[in-house]
């Protein structure tokens, strides 16, 4: 009894080891709040999107795409390039581990509505997307989808077009960002784009 009792300390402890250090996170998020806000609320004058609300393991996945250079991959989409940069000041997985643990904790705040489009038409638009980001945005761990509903809408229009254009899922190693770029490319011009974010809109 005395040795299982033993084990599973030490089964406990070796998992603290590997838990995230919020602390520490909060530190690491002081040069995000520049752009992202105190409380991860976005500053579209930034071009930084909501951060409050978003799943753990996605902003972790994200941060990792930045810092391999599979975003942020093109001269063209300046406020990816910029945000490589930020994110290879979080010197290891360990870091982007706090950071994203930190991020995590803030509430949920409102975004203000800016697009305006068919959210109708947009529906059934967003029939293809509700497979990996769940029929109410919700996002879908299992699928790789990150929570959509509540997002700033002029980030999700900006990030369609992105992958649209090719300005992102393209760069090598990108396996995500390049499934979701031939999604992205079935939302044919640039009205379809509005419709469907403005059906997410109405997804809060």
């Amino acid at each position: 009894m005395g040795r299982l009792l033993i084990v599973i300390s030490l089964v406990f402890s070796a998992a603290g080891l590997n838990a995230a250090d919020i602390a520490a996170g909060a530190a690491g998020y002081a040069l995000c709040a520049s752009c992202h806000g105190a409380a991860g609320e976005g500053i579209s004058a930034m071009n930084a999107p909501k951060l409050a609300g978003q799943s753990e393991w996605y902003l972790k996945s994200q941060l990792l795409g930045f810092k391999a250079g599979h975003r942020g991959a093109t001269a063209e989409d300046g406020p990816g390039v910029q945000m490589r940069g930020m994110a290879g000041t979080l010197v290891d997985d360990a870091a982007v581990e706090n950071v994203s643990a930190f991020i995590a904790t803030f509430p949920p705040v409102e975004s203000p509505v800016t697009i305006q489009g068919d959210a109708a038409q947009g529906k059934g638009l967003y029939a293809l997307c509700a497979s990996c980001h769940g029929l109410n945005g919700e996002g879908n761990a299992a699928m790789n989808g990150p929570r959509l509903a509540g997002q700033n809408d002029w980030y999700l229009r900006a990030q369609l077009s992105n992958f649209r254009k090719g300005l992102r899922g393209t760069a090598p190693g990108d396996v995500l960002g390049i499934q979701m770029r031939g999604m992205a490319i079935t939302l044919v011009d640039d009205q379809a784009v509005l419709d469907v974010v403005s059906y997410i809109n109405t997804l809060r």
